[in-house]
């Protein structure tokens, strides 16, 4: 159809067919977040230099234990000074490593609208993953299956601002682990066509995340088209293992992007001081960066972190607290020290249901991400109890704050300020501009209407069942999934895939693991 007949076909039917236009759902994913507001810098330069040195002299005087033999032979062949596991970096070598990783770079997705650009001021929201339990549909805490987890892609899929399908964001339990990789990783390709996550839990599960990317893309096309991103946690304080280590080499070899992310329980494997915990991870962080960059140098990698702090009460990881925001603060400036990108947590709740400690939690680690300027935003939607369970209420409700927040930290719009500022003298003193022309033309945009708070009266509010937030998010999730339409794989494509897991399924020995619980 012509777009002059679609534009007569509207007119044509009135009042009905422009109120379908305006309440009909618009799925389109938003842009990657280009940061139009300033960042905060808790630290002056002369503190961004002390935990530079700082952290340069743990890793040539302390050093980092890097648990794998391979790592070993290649720190050797690169200058490094390594006793037995235990790997001493000059500064010198770590400078000029992590110098070669590109401080932006592009992710390509299946559907090219869907590509992102990360780095510098350009940012991207990834939901949770790794969730033992969810909370359903119906808000019951239980074993999450391969269901769920086509549920949560397919959520992600529909939700604008999420800019990725993650991996396994919640773990599919009517599936034997030593398999599950894969079929995590075909429900990412299968349910969106956005970017997606691969699976780092062995160094085998990571390379068959590359030939299943390879067997969508095409392998020559991986080559310089960053596809899929890798996570490798170190083990705080200062050690890198082999599973990480080899999951690393088989991301970073296929030029494809690594979260280098050391996992930080403030006060119990880092010291109990904000200042000296940055020095320590950063240590970290960049030990990894740097041995990417042996690996093969100028291949994408990201300075990650998982950051919380301790109870000192009960030992168990809090969120939303004042140290974790200035960490946060703090990591930021660090990466733009070294000009390479950074990934961190959002939305993080470790309250045990939907509830108001979760929506503090949440909006303050929010708030400091984004004026931390971060560019790979993870556990953007459903984290809570600290990341036990992810809430299907949550993470829609979650999806929306991160739209809220991509308009806030996008930045004022000013293309209509002329127009918008013409109509003070036209309305004048005493006046309104509800039914102003240039109110009509733009009253659908030029505010964020948030579709899951309720802003009505209590009387409203009362005869429509007094629903809370987890009622209505539950029920805004099960519309979502009734407008679901899958964005079909190519055929040839799904079905080498399809052919690809059932071989290896074949080959990887299937333990009775299936009666496990956690």
């Amino acid at each position: 159809m012509s777009e002059l007949a679609s534009t007569q076909k509207m007119r044509s039917g009135g009042r009905s067919a422009r109120r379908t236009l305006r309440t009909t759902r618009d799925f389109t994913m938003l842009p990657g977040l280009t940061y139009g507001i300033p960042v905060c810098e808790v630290m002056d330069g002369s503190q961004v230099e002390k935990i530079d040195a700082a952290s340069m002299d743990i890793l040539e005087n302390i050093g980092v234990l890097f648990r794998d033999p391979i790592a070993l032979d290649d720190w050797k062949k690169a200058g490094a000074k390594v006793e037995g596991e235990m790997v001493y970096l000059d500064r010198g070598l770590v400078r000029e490593l992590i110098a070669t990783i590109p401080s932006d770079f592009t992710y390509h997705a299946r559907n090219p609208a869907n590509n992102v650009r990360l780095g510098g001021r350009h940012a991207v929201f990834v939901p949770m993953t790794g969730a033992p339990f969810l909370r359903d549909l119906d808000n019951v805490r239980r074993n999450p299956t391969l269901a769920d987890l086509a549920m949560f892609h397919k959520l992600s899929h529909m939700l604008p601002a999420l800019n990725s399908t993650a991996h396994h964001i919640v773990e599919p339990y009517d599936h034997p682990i030593s398999q599950r990789h894969l079929r995590i990783t075909y429900s990412s390709m299968k349910h969106s066509d956005k970017m997606f996550m691969g699976m780092t839990t062995s160094p085998k599960n990571a390379e068959d995340v590359m030939e299943m990317c390879a067997i969508l893309f095409g392998e020559d096309y991986l080559e310089d088209h960053p596809v899929t991103t890798g996570n490798c946690n170190g083990n705080s304080p200062l050690v890198w293992d082999e599973t990480m280590l080899g999951a690393m080499r088989a991301f970073s070899r296929r030029n494809q992007p690594v979260l280098c992310s050391p996992f930080v329980l403030g006060g119990a494997n880092t010291p109990a001081s904000v200042p000296a915990t940055v020095a320590q991870l950063n240590a970290e962080a960049l030990s990894a960066l740097a041995y990417t960059q042996v690996i093969r140098k100028g291949a994408p990698a990201i300075y990650g972190h998982y950051l919380s702090t301790v109870s000192m009460r009960s030992g168990a990881p809090m969120a939303g607290t004042p140290e974790i925001s200035l960490m946060n603060f703090m990591i930021g400036q660090m990466a733009r020290h070294y000009n390479v990108p950074w990934r961190t947590s959002s939305l993080l709740g470790g309250a045990k249901t939907f509830d108001a400690q979760a929506g503090y939690e949440s909006a303050t680690t929010l708030s400091a991400v984004l004026h931390s300027g971060a560019n790979y935003i993870w556990h953007s939607a459903g984290w809570n109890e600290a990341g036990m369970h992810c809430s299907v209420a949550k993470f829609v409700v979650d999806a929306e704050q991160c739209a809220m927040a991509h308009r806030m930290a996008s930045g004022p719009k000013w293309d209509d300020f002329d127009q918008a500022l013409a109509a003070i003298p036209e309305v004048g003193p005493g006046g309104h501009y509800l039914g102003h022309q240039h109110t009509r033309e733009n009253f659908q945009t030029a505010y964020f209407m948030p579709e899951l708070f309720d802003n009505n009266s209590i009387e409203q509010w009362s005869s429509e069942g007094e629903k809370e937030i987890t009622q209505r998010a539950s029920e805004f999730a099960r519309k979502l999934l009734d407008d679901y339409q899958e964005p079909k794989l190519d055929e040839a494509s799904d079905e080498a895939l399809r052919d690809y897991i059932a071989r290896r399924e074949r080959e990887i020995p299937a333990a009775d693991e299936l009666n496990q619980t956690h």
